[in-house]
């Protein structure tokens, strides 16, 4: 096998920063339009600005004069600082920069927006400036001259809460030059895809973490900075699913403010991006304090929910309960019964962490939406409670949506009906047999109305076949992790069979120890795995921002490790089927001998990247959209 080789960097993009500019200074060369937004865009991050140019205030635009007379920035006439009384010219503006430059303090940037002396543009006054700059370690964005630039400015965009002040969202397009218009068109696009309440949401996220982190003023500096450097959620976090600690009464300041930020960055990686931006103060310290959601408000119910037809399934009938699968995640793959139950029959809509906005998108407005807390080391404790939910809920006379990522649960009393919705299938490792029997000991026999289960619609997405002539006879799935967390015992390698993994990506490598090393009694029931069998992580399958990491099992653990931080939900499929359809395809896998060339064939397949040993693809297949 061929050893990993990482990616060449071919250079031409620039290294993107987020600068924090507090009380220092951003010097603004120029006094027309471009100079006044490079100054707002300092002033938006809390720089002092300062503008030099030729001819006075009065030489400048609109903007800057009014600025300048609200005090928001300083105005100096380049003719009016001090130089050498001998030099004249272009001479006497440089040496009189380079003095300014040598008594000020504080100046981090420089913005040259206008290199003109007299009439015509001056590039050799502008590349003297710029060596002056230079000469004080001072970065400088030059205009129109990208190589006499340290720094370009993004086509950026600010995001409004819902009063219309801005918030701490902020997004920035660079094309490094290429194309400034089209970076322009690029943002716009993208942010009008994104959720207009976004920016409210990472206030609201800000605030959480704040409370979170009140307790801090009780812990030593020391404890501080060991905590933030676990817990930064700026830093390449590879995985969101290390899990949050039980609350105790014993629990330390600082096992206490860890617990809580904790549930901070697991909000922020699940829930939708709407609940966030409404949420409450109370709701954040119910969700930090890890106690149980409050009982739903009364709530008039839908008038649909007395409707039925011989044509549709019965969800109205007193008494009964559905389990519903709702799919992979893309709302076009819903059921038109779960659709139903989302757009005509709710009244309160119990959610788990992974529904996609996409499908929470189709509740109505005036129907309440609740996350459940289902986090690692919560799972239990947040299962039971949504389950009580729910029976409260209906007990009252509510139409309840439960939403979850494996099926959906429909509880109806009288003839108001409940629903607890879970991605996929109702059956396939989604809690289904602990519900029917919960519900069933409460007086309510459930029906189990199946879904599109994410264990066969994932790989599909990604173009893998789970079956497939020459290659794969038969597939199996599996978990990860067991009840409580525990490791579970994996199947053996079958040169023929599937191996799907649901819900393991966050213990990848000792899910990948468990299947290729000898001795793995409790852990594998068979064969060790060769190392170079194929295995393809899917994480966030069917949605825009699927992605598909492809390697071997030899590698696949510094694959995973390479792109940064995972995208839950994400599942694992091990065996030759990965490769099946590749380029112009492979069924020889199973013909007589065919092992033989199975490092030439993965060779073939991971070809094309300086050989290196995974692929990494994203998003969806462009003929989905539509769909």
């Amino acid at each position: 096998m061929k050893a990993a080789v990482y990616p060449t960097p071919e250079g031409g993009a620039s290294l993107l920063l987020a600068f924090r500019l507090q009380s220092n200074i951003t010097l603004v060369l120029g006094s027309g339009s471009l100079a006044a937004s490079r100054a707002y865009s300092a002033l938006d991050a809390d720089s002092k600005v300062i503008i030099i140019a030729k001819g006075g205030l009065g030489a400048a635009c609109d903007e800057i004069q009014w600025r300048t007379a609200r005090g928001q920035l300083t105005f100096l006439d380049w003719d009016s600082l001090p130089g050498s009384s001998t030099t004249t010219g272009e001479g006497k503006l440089i040496e009189a920069f380079e003095s300014y430059l040598t008594t000020a303090s504080g100046v981090r940037l420089v913005c040259m927006t206008e290199t003109v002396t007299g009439q015509r543009q001056s590039r050799s006054f502008a590349e003297k400036i710029y060596r002056v700059c230079r000469g004080h370690n001072i970065p400088v964005n030059t205009t129109d001259m990208p190589d006499l630039c340290d720094f370009t400015f993004t086509s950026s965009h600010r995001f409004e809460g819902a009063d219309g002040s801005s918030t701490p969202l902020q997004i920035g397009v660079t094309t490094n030059g290429q194309g400034c218009r089209l970076a322009g068109r690029i943002k716009r696009d993208i942010v009008s895809r994104l959720p207009k309440d976004a920016g409210a949401a990472v206030e609201k996220v800000g605030r959480m973490r704040r409370l979170a982190k009140d307790k801090k003023a009780k812990i030593t500096e020391v404890d501080v900075e060991d905590e933030e450097e676990e817990l930064e959620e700026n830093g390449r976090v590879l995985t969101p699913n290390r899990p949050v600690p039980s609350r105790s009464t014993s629990e330390s300041d600082l096992e206490n403010s860890k617990r809580r930020i904790k549930w901070v960055a697991q909000v922020s990686e699940y829930w939708p991006i709407s609940k966030l931006a409404q949420m409450s103060d109370a709701e954040m310290e119910d969700v930090l304090a890890g106690n149980s959601s409050p009982a739903p408000s009364p709530m008039t119910p839908h008038p649909e929910s007395t409707t039925s037809s011989i044509h549709s399934l019965a969800l109205t009938r007193p008494g009964r309960i559905l389990l519903v699968g709702s799919g992979p995640g893309h709302p076009s793959l819903l059921t038109i019964a779960t659709h139903t139950a989302l757009t005509k029959l709710a009244d309160l809509v119990l959610s788990d962490k992974l529904v996609p906005d996409a499908v929470l998108a189709i509740i109505p407005k005036t129907v309440e939406v609740r996350i459940a807390k289902k986090f690692p080391g919560n799972a239990e404790a947040s299962q039971l409670e949504m389950m009580e939910a729910a029976v409260e809920a209906a007990q009252r006379g509510l139409t309840v949506v439960r939403v979850r990522v494996i099926s959906f649960i429909c509880l109806c009393l009288r003839t108001y009906p409940a629903f607890q919705l879970k991605q996929g299938d109702p059956v396939v490792y989604g809690r289904a047999g602990e519900e029917v029997l919960y519900f069933r000991e409460r007086g309510f026999e459930p029906v189990v109305v199946p879904g599109v289960s994410s264990a066969l619609a994932a790989p599909t997405f990604a173009g893998i076949p789970v079956t497939q002539r020459g290659v794969a006879e038969s597939f199996m799935v599996c978990t990860g992790v067991g009840r409580e967390g525990k490791d579970v015992q994996l199947p053996g390698y079958e040169r023929a069979r599937t191996l799907v993994i649901l819900m393991g990506v966050a213990r990848l490598p000792q899910v990948i120890e468990a299947l290729t090393v000898e001795g793995q009694g409790g852990r594998r029931q068979g064969a060790a795995y060769p190392l170079h069998t194929p295995i393809a992580i899917i994480e966030r399958a069917s949605m825009p921002d699927q992605r598909v990491i492809s390697s071997t099992l030899k590698d696949i653990v510094r694959a995973l490790d390479s792109v940064g931080e995972q995208r839950p939900p994400g599942m694992m499929i091990i065996g030759w089927a990965v490769l099946a359809l590749w380029g112009k395809g492979d069924m020889g896998v199973l013909d007589e001998g065919g092992e033989t060339l199975d490092d030439e064939r993965v060779d073939g397949w991971l070809a094309g990247k300086e050989n290196a040993a995974w692929r990494i693809s994203e998003g969806l297949d462009s003929n989905w959209e539509g769909l």
